[in-house]
C-alpha cells in the first residue's frame, strides 16, 4: 500500500510538470522574454527613463497624486503620458527581423535608438495576485526602440541582452510607434500657463507699460461680484461692464503656450527680452499664490497686409516669459485674446480713460 502511494505521488508530480510545460510551451523559436515588450499593468508603472545616443534623456515619474513630473522639475502633459502608457500596453510583435536584414538592423539600433527603462511597483510576496505584501519599485523592462520599417507600419525594437530584434506594431494603428518614445524633455512637459476656475481666482492685474492709463486690476469678491481698479492708484472704478469682467476672469480656465523656444539664438532672445513688454499679467489665486507672464511682440517676418504695407508684428503669435522667468515660449493670440484686454474694454464710457 505504501509503495502504491509513492508511485501515485510520483505520477501526480510528473502530471503537474507535464501540464506546466504544455501551457508554457512556445510556438516560436525565440524565448518569450526576448519579445515581451508590452506592459500588461500600466497602473503599476512608477517611472520611465529614456535616453538616446545624443545624450538627450528624460525621466518621467509618477507622483502620489497620480500626476507625472518630468525630470522631477516640470509637470508632465497628462495627454502625452496617457498615450505613452497606452502605447506600452498595446505593443505587439509582428515578426522577428528577417535573417537577411538582421545585421543591418542591429547596427542601426546600436547607433540610432532610444533606450527605454520601465520601473514598476511590485511585491516581494504576491500570492495568487490577491495577497500582496512589501511593495517596492523594480526595474522590470529595458529595451531599445529604433526606426520605422520600410512599410512604416512597424518599428524595430530589441530587448536588452538579446540579439534578436523584432518588428513591433500596435494592432489597428496605421503607423509606427518610434516617435512616442522620445527622450526630449519639452515633448513631455505640460504647456499650461494658467489653469484656474473662477472661484480659484482672487485677482488679476494687467499692466500695459506703453499705455499705463489702460492698466488695471480686477478682483473677484467671491460673492458673484467683481471690482475694477485703476493702477497704480488702485482707485475703484464704479461704472464698468461686470459681465465683460467675469468673462475675462473665466478666460484663465485653460491657457497654454505653443512651444518652448530653447533653440532660439541667444542674441535675438536677449534683444526681445530687453524690449518693453506689451502686457504684464499677474494672477493671484485664492490661496495667495501669484503667477506672472510677460508678453512681447513677435516681428512680422517681412509679411505684408492686403495693401502691400509691411506688417510690424506677427498677428498670430507672440513671445512670453513664463514660470518665474525661466521659460521663453511662443503663444497664440487665438488662445490669449480674451485676457489681453485694456481697461477701456470694460468701461461703459471708454472716453473716461485719462
Amino acid at each position: 500500500m505504501k509503495k502504491n502511494r509513492i508511485v501515485l505521488l510520483v505520477v501526480l508530480i510528473l502530471a503537474i510538470v507535464a501540464i506546466v510545460l504544455f501551457f508554457s510551451r512556445s510556438d516560436t523559436t525565440f524565448q518569450s522574454s526576448m519579445s515581451d515588450f508590452a506592459v500588461a499593468d500600466t497602473a503599476s508603472v512608477t517611472k520611465i527613463f529614456m535616453s538616446d545616443k545624443n545624450n538627450n534623456m528624460v525621466t518621467l515619474t509618477r507622483q502620489a497624486t497620480g500626476s507625472w513630473k518630468v525630470n522631477d522639475k516640470y509637470m508632465a502633459s497628462k495627454f502625452n503620458l496617457d498615450m505613452l502608457l497606452q502605447t506600452m500596453y498595446n505593443l505587439a510583435v509582428k515578426e522577428p527581423v528577417p535573417l537577411a536584414a538582421h545585421d543591418n538592423v542591429i547596427r542601426e539600433l546600436a547607433v540610432n535608438s532610444v533606450k527605454v527603462e520601465i520601473y514598476q511597483e511590485v511585491y516581494r510576496i504576491n500570492l495568487f495576485n490577491t495577497i500582496k505584501w512589501f511593495p517596492h519599485e523594480k526595474l522590470t523592462k529595458v529595451f531599445y526602440v529604433g526606426g520605422a520599417t520600410q512599410s512604416n507600419r512597424g518599428s524595430y525594437m530589441l530587448m536588452e541582452d538579446s540579439s534578436t530584434p523584432f518588428v513591433i506594431f500596435i494592432p489597428g494603428f496605421r503607423g509606427f510607434v518610434s516617435p512616442r518614445f522620445t527622450p526630449m524633455v519639452n515633448a513631455w512637459r505640460d504647456y499650461t500657463i494658467f489653469k484656474k476656475e473662477l472661484p480659484q481666482i482672487a485677482s488679476v492685474k494687467v499692466e500695459i507699460p506703453v499705455k499705463e492709463n489702460e492698466s488695471y486690476v480686477i478682483t473677484n469678491n467671491q460673492n458673484s461680484s467683481v471690482s475694477l481698479y485703476s493702477i497704480p492708484e488702485m482707485q475703484l472704478i464704479p461704472a464698468f461692464d461686470t459681465l465683460a469682467a467675469l468673462n475675462f476672469l473665466t478666460g484663465f480656465r485653460n491657457l497654454n503656450f505653443e512651444g518652448v523656444l530653447s533653440d532660439m539664438d541667444a542674441a535675438k532672445k536677449d534683444s526681445i527680452l530687453a524690449s518693453t513688454p506689451f502686457t504684464i499679467i499677474t494672477l493671484t489665486d485664492s490661496a495667495g499664490v501669484s503667477k506672472t507672464i510677460k508678453t512681447f511682440f513677435k516681428d512680422g517676418g517681412g509679411d505684408s497686409d492686403m495693401n502691400g504695407n509691411e506688417i510690424a508684428y506677427d498677428l498670430d503669435r507672440f513671445y512670453a516669459l513664463v514660470n518665474d522667468g525661466e521659460d521663453f515660449v511662443l503663444v497664440q493670440y487665438f488662445a490669449f485674446d480674451r485676457v489681453l484686454r485694456p481697461r477701456s474694454f470694460f468701461l461703459k464710457d471708454p472716453s473716461l480713460i485719462n
